[in-house]
């Protein structure tokens, strides 16, 4: 019989605990642990789950997969999206799925949240919006570019199946 074996942390590694045992650990730690195990996602765009990518200087290719829910967007470190551009405020706009629909909402920001050039307080967002926020550019997508949506491909298989269907009806009939 395997007896288990008891392995106490080193004190490099010891943290400290709370009553029952809860380790603690700082902003920064959590922080580190995070950047270390990387992000789930793959961070290609998909309908299900789309990014914003950044499309300017600074930030041009840098990709910030959206999840269900709120998340915040700001300069803080505190937020889930963080952008260290100091035109942005520190808690600058909110990023939310309602029911399959991503919506972005202003916060009070300084220097404003805008899509498609126009000046927003809460705005529905569709596949190549463009984002700006203070001086801060993204491009919003739900699919990679240069790939079709299957909706449209699925229309276009159908117009063709009518097409064949037609002509083979007039075919027979003469």
């Amino acid at each position: 019989m395997n007896t288990p074996r008891n392995v106490t942390p080193s004190a490099s590694t010891r943290r400290p605990s709370g009553p029952q045992g809860t380790q603690l650990f700082s902003a920064d730690e959590l922080n580190r642990l995070a950047d270390e195990a990387g992000a789930v996602s793959d961070g290609r765009a998909s309908v299900h789950e789309p990014v914003l990518e950044g499309t300017n200087a600074g930030l041009e290719g840098r990709r910030f997969s959206l999840r269900a829910g709120r998340q915040t967007i700001g300069r803080r470190d505190d937020n889930d999206i963080v952008i260290g551009d100091p035109s942005v405020s520190s808690a600058h706009a909110w990023i939310m799925n309602q029911q399959g629909h991503y919506v972005i909402m202003n916060t009070l920001s300084t220097n404003g949240t805008f899509v498609n050039g126009k000046r927003v307080h809460e705005a529905t967002l569709k596949h190549g919006d463009r984002i700006r926020l203070g001086q801060a550019e993204f491009v919003f997508l739900t699919r990679e570019p240069g790939q079709h949506s299957r909706t449209r491909s699925v229309a276009i298989a159908i117009g063709v199946v009518a097409l064949v269907a037609v002509a083979g009806f007039a075919w027979w009939l003469f």
